[in-house]
Formats: structure tokens, sequence, C-alpha cells
């Protein structure tokens, strides 16, 4: 698993909101490759599923499941690869302590994810990620 944290100066509400909400993804994207939410609801919750257009060197079109949803402390989701996205926020004084993870080892294919350095490029870009949400709440 990947792990990646950073405070961010808003309340844990106020960032699960923009969590819960598949079309403002793209606002704190730090991966360069969501391009976009192609469908599913407008909120999230716990079974939900959103399809999202990607760019990773060609396009693609990607559909995730809520796996992992308690209302302003976590949520996480997957898609066919098995592996897990997931956001903890945590209340620090002065705001949240946002935790990315980038769980894969439920992941159906590691073989894969390592060949394209997957698990490296994602650590770096959750850090970007983690940086956005610093800003935009900034």
């Amino acid at each position: 698993m990947v792990s990646v944290s950073q405070f961010v100066p808003a309340a844990p509400q106020q960032i699960f909101e923009l969590l819960a909400t598949p079309k403002r993804h793209c606002e704190i994207d730090g991966s360069g490759t969501l391009r976009g939410e192609l469908s599913g609801p407008t909120r999230l919750s716990l079974g939900a599923k959103f399809g999202m257009s990607m760019r990773l060197h060609i396009p693609y079109r990607i559909t995730n499941t809520v796996v992992e949803f308690e209302e302003g402390k976590q949520i996480g989701w997957r898609h066919f690869g098995g592996h897990v996205w997931r956001y903890i926020l945590t209340p620090v004084e002065g705001g949240t302590l946002v935790t990315e993870q980038f769980d894969y080892k439920t992941n159906k294919a590691n073989w894969f994810l390592r060949s394209m350095n997957a698990i490296v490029n994602n650590e770096v870009a959750m850090r970007k990620t983690l940086l956005n949400w610093a800003k935009l709440f900034s």
C-alpha cells in the first residue's frame, strides 16, 4: 500500500463534499490522467458506481464502485483492477489531515502495476493531489 498525508486548512466535511462529488475530482487530480466524469450520481454513497474519462498515453474510460463510505471521514473506490483508492480525513487543529491511499493488495494484476511503474508513479501523483487540496482550500 502507498499512503501519503497532507494538512489541509479546511474542515473534514468540506473536503468530503468534494470527494463525494465526482464531477469535481478534476479540481484536485495530481496525476494528470483524469479528464472528467462520464456517468454516475451527483453525490457518491456506498455502492455507487461512477464512470470517469481518463488518459494515460491513450484515452480510456473507467468505472469505479464506492466500497468504503463513512460520511465526513473516509471514502474509497475500486474498479475492475481490484485496487482501492482511499481518502481518510482526520480532524486536526486548524483543518484536516488528508491521507490518500493506493491499496493494491487486492489488485488482480500486480505484475501489470509493477511493469508500468504504477506504484512509484502513483505516489508522486498522490503527493501532487494532496498539494492541490492544500492550495484549493488556502
